[in-house]
């Protein structure tokens, strides 16, 4: 059965007369007559393989399983995915038989996209330890053909929680948006002073409202730059990474005139990070933002506890794990790491670590004493995982009060933490336990009855307390880093240090 191979072109033209029913004379990829001997010798892939064994080599494809595969695909732009990356793999095919194998192929590679994501977490950053998702996409392939329910199937390997949604509906919403505004980029020119005036301003104006950074529209014949358009440049900055001072200089221009196309990345980019990560999340658990540099405690699905926190540098990254609070410590000294220690410490002298309240023990390690210097505050969350990253309490309260918080060494210091831990202790039983050692001064470890799960992750798109999409940038590169794996060009939106210093610390 020799024909050419159906183009990408052919693939939407099926797509679209299909709608027609099949009583519309369009003959969809992979109805056809297909012999399981010849399918037995052709397919080579082990998971197409366990495909058709498991139909005992029964083709899949034809009709209304092609119509809604197709259907499915075409719908990938919900998702942040392209859609061709799919299509191809189909358009490839040179005969029937090749095709009917492609059509699993192309099914298959989209139900791992919408299931796990496209790109492996773990070969992009290191460590990365969050729970993935756990889904068997031969058998449910394999069920959803029988059932005639492969785009339902397809659909719901995704997120179903808000957030995701939320981002499907902004990415989609954007497109929409970038196709009907195709407004002319603002020219480059002299920097503008709020206050001052330029003819640029209008389309200035038009920019940030078309792009959610003002609702505020100015009278063209008096081009003034307003209060209302300063507040929405200084937004515009603080997203891109730029100096939030509201001076309307010529990159201030250039982020202008890509931010939609910059969100729309950044949120295919934050649906590929929640694609990664397990669907039954635990109801009584605590979420880490590092991107956010927020913290939120949930108990039995409620969030009980909301806070700042200071996560790592950007040198100094705090990694996106899965961990378990298995104790609160009281008291807790810090035990700094060697890195630290040589680097930090010890060049300061003896003087420095008397100071600080710092000595040398037996096996040659810096020790912090508990007690007002201690870095670690008052109480130490410990967790379980083995890269020694733990969340704590700190006596530098001042960050927390700053708009940039990523300056820890990889540990996240927790804002108002020995409430937080009080709170927890009441939920786990263990309150007097842990005031006791609290008062004593010393140091002492409460064992929880349940370990807590914690989630560190890292997401620069959020949905708000008032179900509002944030977009923050991003002060890892991470971004940018899983752009360039995708093969997207990457947007450059590394957040602005505030120069605040902080005390020696985790």
């Amino acid at each position: 059965m020799q024909k050419s191979g159906i183009s990408l072109a052919a693939l939407a033209a099926a797509l679209a007369l299909s709608a027609c029913g099949p009583g519309g004379g369009v003959s969809l990829p992979g109805s056809h007559q297909i012999s399981a001997g010849a399918l037995r010798h052709s397919v080579k892939d082990a998971r197409i393989k366990q495909f058709y064994e498991q139909r005992q080599w029964k083709p899949a494809w034809g009709g209304d399983a092609s119509r809604d595969l197709l259907e499915a695909i075409d719908a990938s732009e919900k998702h942040g995915i392209d859609t061709n990356r799919f299509l191809a793999i189909i358009g490839q095919a040179p005969d029937d038989l090749h095709e009917e194998i492609a059509m699993t192929q192309a099914a298959l590679a989209y139900a791992d996209a919408l299931s796990g994501g496209m790109a492996d977490p773990k070969k992009i950053y290191t460590p990365y330890t969050l729970t993935a998702p756990k889904v068997d996409v031969v058998a449910g392939l394999n069920q959803a053909v029988e059932k005639g329910a492969v785009g339902a199937w397809l659909d719901g390997l995704a997120p179903q929680d808000p957030e995701y949604q939320a981002m499907s509906q902004a990415y989609v919403s954007l497109l929409q948006q970038m196709k009907a505004n195709k407004l002319a980029p603002v020219p480059q020119g002299p920097s503008i002073k709020p206050g001052g005036r330029d003819a640029r301003l209008p389309a200035i104006a038009q920019a940030l409202a078309t792009a959610g950074f003002s609702s505020s529209q100015i009278n063209p014949q008096a081009p003034v730059y307003t209060k209302v358009m300063e507040t929405g440049i200084k937004g515009l900055q603080s997203e891109a990474g730029l100096k939030s001072d509201g001076t309307i200089g010529n990159d201030t221009i250039a982020a202008l005139n890509t931010v939609m196309a910059d969100h729309a990345q950044q949120i295919a980019l934050n649906m590929e990070r929640r694609r990664w990560m397990a669907r039954d999340v635990p109801t009584t658990r605590i979420d880490v933002n590092t991107a956010a540099a927020l913290l939120d405690y949930y108990r039995d699905g409620q969030v009980a506890w909301s806070s700042r926190v200071v996560d790592g540098q950007p040198t100094k990254q705090t990694p996106q794990l899965g961990a378990y609070l298995f104790q609160l410590v009281a008291n807790p000294p810090w035990v700094v790491p060697k890195g630290i220690a040589e680097k930090e410490v010890l060049p300061k002298g003896p003087g420095f670590l008397a100071a600080e309240d710092m000595y040398v023990d037996a096996a040659g390690q810096v020790v912090q004493r508990a007690g007002p210097k201690s870095a670690l505050g008052k109480v130490k969350f410990d967790l379980d995982d083995k890269y020694a990253i733990y969340l704590h309490d700190t006596p530098s309260k001042g960050p927390f009060e700053t708009p940039y918080r990523h300056k820890s060494h990889g540990c996240v210091r927790v804002q108002n933490a020995i409430q937080f831990a009080q709170l927890i202790a009441d939920d786990e039983g263990v309150r007097s336990d842990f005031d006791k050692g609290l008062a004593s001064g010393q140091t002492s470890s409460i064992a929880l009855p349940h370990k807590i799960p914690v989630r560190l992750f890292y997401q620069t798109v959020f949905l708000d307390r008032t179900n509002h999409l944030v977009y923050l940038p991003d002060p890892y590169g991470w971004d940018a880093k899983l752009a360039d794996a995708l093969g997207m060009k990457a947007a450059r939106r590394n957040a602005l240090d505030d120069g605040v210093l902080i005390p020696l610390g985790p």
